[in-house]
């Protein structure tokens, strides 16, 4: 995950996890990953994929800061360093931005796009406002429209909050009307300590702890209550299961289908390690996680370090494997682990019934989900061991009505 703005963004959206990093660095820092860097990071990242083709995600803060030029100079760096490799760029923005020059640059060069939009007006504007506090829902309906003119392919992102998280089908309803056929929801999860820098003056030289935290009192007004999330994931369920199987893609649902039929899936939240999706910041720094972006976490330089070294690292792999090695009782014994393999680290400040820490702060949700949908998955699993469409589920359901 590569920030070449690092933490800078034209919005201030209340639960954004990242703006905070800002008290990383100096208050005279640019935020903008120089052109020297910027090609030596392509360069050594295309040479650290073994695969035919290499996979580029870019984000922030807000990567549209950095302007259009900036981006013709990274596919510039991109297919000069490219030596045969098909090349893919995914580009994720709040899409308050999004211009025609935008448009025709992202469509010209086939960026796949994520857009963060959190449902309709009044849901959206909750959290995600403007510097001068007013809501940016009407920017980033217009930044939408940009992209489908130019036929630029493009996903929602939806933070599951406190607010919209009571509202399932109506913000399902609202990302399907404006035509997102690939849909993410993203549970917000944000303790106390974790809040902003710039206003609580943190010390942001550890990550927070993984203290117990069960109570609500101890996490910020806007996270989203497991068992919420759970009902709002169950109830997008029982319409995608009926009618949009094999038409709108929701990641979670997707991912997890994948655990059903053997696949291991593509959501690092749910592998059984993780380690593997890195994020890089503007100054070349590079970070075990962009969910652990502090300084016990960071492995290096991109200027000073090849990119495989650090990726390949004992201090990284231990990383990634401390996930497995970690789980509580109540998690290695559940039914779900294969699923769910204790969700994001980061998450696991509750504790079990036992009393035992480690637990998934989710996983009262991430239960909910998985126990509805296994009796949907098992039959879809079997459509697919008989080489049938696994969207026959619609079907079936629709002759037991």
């Amino acid at each position: 995950m590569a920030k070449a703005i690092g933490p800078k963004c034209n919005l201030d959206c209340q639960y954004c996890f990242y703006l905070e990093k800002e008290a990383l660095w100096a208050k005279t820092e640019k935020y903008r990953m120089p052109d020297d860097l910027l090609e030596t990071y392509i360069r050594s990242y295309i040479e650290s994929q073994p695969t035919d083709t290499v996979s580029f995600a870019w984000q922030g803060g807000e990567p549209t800061l950095l302007g259009v030029p900036y981006f013709e100079r990274v596919v510039e760096f991109q297919q000069k360093h490219a030596n045969g490799k098909r090349i893919e760029n995914a580009f994720q923005t709040n899409g308050t931005l999004i211009d025609d020059r935008w448009g025709e640059f992202l469509s010209e060069h086939g960026f796949l796009v994520g857009v963060s939009i959190d449902g309709p007006e009044d849901l959206h504007n909750a959290y995600r406002v403007k510097r001068n506090q007013t809501g940016s829902f009407s920017d980033v309906l217009r930044g939408i429209r940009v992209l489908q003119r130019y036929g630029v392919a493009w996903n929602s992102l939806t933070c599951v909050n406190a607010v919209n998280s009571r509202e399932p089908l109506r913000v399902y309803k609202f990302l399907k009307g404006i035509g997102s056929k690939h849909m993410q929801f993203i549970p917000i999860v944000e303790r106390r300590p974790d809040k902003s820098a710039r206003a609580l003056g943190l010390d942001l030289s550890t990550p927070p702890s993984q203290d117990h935290a069960d109570s609500d009192s101890e996490m910020m007004p806007w996270s989203v209550k497991p068992n919420y999330y759970g009902e709002f994931m169950t109830r997008i369920f029982d319409i995608w299961i009926r009618s949009d199987v094999g038409r709108v893609y929701v990641q979670l649902f997707e991912v997890s289908f994948a655990k059903w039929i053997g696949h291991p899936g593509g959501l690092c939240i749910f592998a059984e390690t993780c380690g593997d999706a890195v994020a890089l910041e503007h100054d070349g720094s590079i970070y075990s996680c962009d969910h652990y972006v502090y300084p016990d976490f960071k492995l290096g330089n991109v200027r000073d370090t090849p990119l495989s070294e650090m990726l390949d690292s004992d201090r990284q792999r231990a990383f990634g494997q401390a996930k497995r090695d970690n789980l509580p009782q109540q998690c290695v014994e559940c039914r779900y682990r294969p699923a769910c393999n204790g969700g994001c680290p980061k998450h696991r400040f509750a504790t079990t019934s036992d009393g035992e820490p480690g637990l998934n702060y989710l996983c009262q949700g991430y239960y909910k989900i998985f126990e509805h949908a296994d009796p949907y998955f098992r039959a879809m699993a079997e459509l697919y061991r008989r080489r049938q469409s696994p969207a026959g589920i619609m079907q079936i359901l629709k002759k037991r009505r």
